[in-house]
């Protein structure tokens, strides 16, 4: 048998095969909905890294427009790809300690270029996100229904304006920082030791975050009121 001329008839007998690439599997983890919890730990990490100066104010300001963008786990994880904890998400020990009211999802207020306000008769929350970015939001708790004796309010504001008003007669604390902003919580200690307790923690970067008492309004029947909501 003539070697050459049958292998000349046929070019592909006798070499090596390429193997044929196979399309990585996808991970199906990345396609899961983002849920509030996810993407408040991930702003956690975006807060972080501004602070040690990881990130400007212009870099972080993208970052977290994307964050609250984000529909799925899988386009959260690259906006902290490069950042220290970007891999492994972790949640910061809050300022106060949250106890177990502070459970449960998020309420979130976003404003960009725009306003939001939440006032009037409404149930709080135990947790509320407020995310300012050349926008104002306004927090009015002075008619508010407190279902939980601690309310964790976490609030950034870049290029704008968060405000947050309680009643005289509750406890209110607050931890944060202006970077070339104004952060300011006045405190206020409540006489009845069983009067709800808001947190505000957070911070400013050219921007303002304000939290203090609304002059002259008071839960009326604040005892009455809280042994309803908590059972006692």
């Amino acid at each position: 048998m003539d070697l050459d001329k049958h292998d000349s008839a046929d070019p592909g007998r006798g070499r090596p095969q390429r193997p044929v690439a196979s399309a990585a599997p996808a991970d199906p983890a990345a396609a899961i909905r983002a849920s509030d919890a996810d993407r408040d730990r991930t702003a956690d990490i975006l807060r972080e890294a501004l602070a040690e100066g990881r990130l400007d104010a212009e870099e972080h300001a993208e970052r977290i427009d994307a964050v609250y963008r984000a529909k799925t786990v899988g386009e959260l994880e690259p906006i902290v790809r490069d950042l220290p904890v970007g891999r492994s998400p972790r949640r910061e020990p809050a300022s106060y300690d949250d106890g177990p009211g502070a459970a449960g999802p998020a309420e979130n207020l976003v404003a960009v270029f725009s306003s939001s306000t939440r006032k009037g008769r409404w149930r709080v929350g135990a947790r509320t996100q407020a995310f300012s970015l050349f926008g104002n939001i306004e927090i009015d708790l002075t008619e508010a229904m407190f279902g939980q004796r601690l309310t964790v309010i976490n609030a950034t504001s870049i290029f704008g304006n968060v405000e947050v008003r309680v009643p005289e007669n509750i406890s209110l604390r607050g931890s944060g920082t202006g970077v070339f902003g104004n952060f300011e919580v006045v405190t206020l200690e409540a006489a009845d030791p069983e009067a709800p307790v808001v947190v505000v923690n957070g911070y400013s970067v050219f921007g303002n975050v304000e939290a203090k008492p609304k002059r002259g309004k008071r839960i009326a029947d604040l005892h009455d009121r809280l042994r309803k909501h908590l059972g006692h």
